[in-house]
């Protein structure tokens, strides 16, 4: 019984792989398209999953899903931007002077005093400008023509980067940064700051940062420590940034902490200018300084004094009475005046008509009379026993 079994499985399997070959040719390729090869597999356990399957004529007929288009998200509103805030009529106007620095600070200032209606900034700056090429740009007179107009309450000056070259006086071609030169451009710049004195405008002079390359920088170093002797002769006040974008080292570095702490790049490629994060932080510090002659409301507040106007001593160079938002005060003929109080006028300091000298404690005479040994005798006392001895014989 089982080899008749096994026999008829055997014939099956034959007849299954041999039949395609007795059919016509293109039956054979109809029965390959619709008729895969059977296993045994197939025959003991059926064919159900090779049913389930259509054939490939089919499959190609098939038409393809079609998939819904992913939504994409919506993307996030922007804010709106902030409303300018219209400044006031009387608003106290800052002018900043300079070159390309000069640009820089001033875009910075307007972001600094956005909100504030009471202060305008006015970008005065002039790129490639300085105090050597007045042929190409005269600052003297620029500020004459200012002050004409009456065009701002308070200025700011920096400027110095493009000075590093020749300069003329009288048809003289005098050398950078010799003695000669140091003392010609100490004079143009004392000139600029006295009709500023003269028509009473405030005026915060800022000093020049390092540079990238080192023999430039030293350059400018030595040009910012002549304006700044300009400035302390002619009442304005210096303000030293100098230090505040140098790197941990003592050296250049163009990244530093900004105003919120986090480091940034403060100086731009050329290793010259500011980059927005440095400005800001620029203008941060000097918002200190203004804040000794703008207090928030329309016009300058503190008018700038000097104690000694009127005086001779007005015209000579002396050290600063004002710097770094205090005010200095001056020790005229050794006299010390506390902080506490504000200092008299330069005039009754050097005049002192109404007051007189104390009276010495002991006289002439009695200096003499004092007795040999005593302290106010100064090696000129007399002897007690001789004295009793003259007045005993008389």
């Amino acid at each position: 019984m089982r080899r008749w079994v096994l026999t008829v499985l055997v014939a099956l399997l034959v007849l299954v792989d041999v039949a395609p070959a007795f059919a016509q040719p293109d039956e054979r390729i109809h029965l390959a398209q619709q008729q895969r090869r059977r296993t045994l597999f197939d025959i003991l356990f059926g064919e159900e999953e090779a049913a389930r399957q259509p054939p490939p004529a089919q499959q190609q007929q098939r038409q393809p899903r079609r998939t819904q288009p992913r939504q994409q998200a919506a993307p996030a509103p922007t804010p709106p931007p902030k409303p300018e805030i219209e400044k006031a009529e009387d608003a106290t106007r800052l002018a900043v002077f300079g070159d390309s620095l000069a640009n820089d600070l001033s875009k910075a200032l307007e972001r600094f005093y956005a909100e504030d209606p009471n202060l305008v900034v006015l970008n005065e700056a002039v790129s490639s400008s300085g105090f050597v090429r007045e042929d190409f740009f005269d600052w003297g007179n620029a500020v004459d023509e200012q002050i004409a107009a009456n065009s701002f309450d308070l200025a700011v000056v920096i400027i110095g980067i493009n000075d590093r070259q020749e300069l003329s006086v009288d048809g003289q071609t005098l050398e950078p940064l010799t003695d000669q030169w140091n003392a010609a451009y100490q004079a143009r710049i004392a000139e600029f700051l006295s009709k500023l004195r003269a028509a009473r405008k405030p005026v915060i002079w800022l000093g020049l940062p390092p540079m990238a390359k080192s023999q430039y920088s030293a350059a400018i170093s030595q040009i910012s420590n002549i304006q700044r002797l300009a400035s302390f002769s002619g009442g304005a006040e210096f303000l030293d940034i100098y230090e505040r974008f140098l790197g941990q080292d003592g050296k250049y570095s163009s990244y530093g902490p900004d105003l919120n702490g986090q480091n940034a790049q403060v100086r731009k490629d050329d290793g010259i200018h500011f980059t927005s994060a440095g400005a800001d932080k620029l203008a941060f510090y000097l918002s200190q300084s203004i804040s000794t002659f703008y207090r928030g409301g329309g016009g300058v507040s503190i008018a700038v004094a000097d104690p000694l106007s009127g005086t001779d001593a007005a015209a000579m160079l002396r050290p600063p009475y004002q710097g770094l938002g205090q005010i200095r005060l001056l020790e005229v003929a050794g006299a010390v005046v506390p902080l506490s109080r504000t200092p008299p006028r330069a005039g009754e300091l050097l005049s002192a008509r109404n007051v007189q000298p104390p009276a010495p404690p002991f006289t002439l005479e009695q200096l003499v009379a004092a007795p040999i040994g005593r302290v106010d005798a100064f090696g000129v006392g007399i002897d007690p026993n001789a004295a009793a001895a003259r007045n005993g014989a008389r």
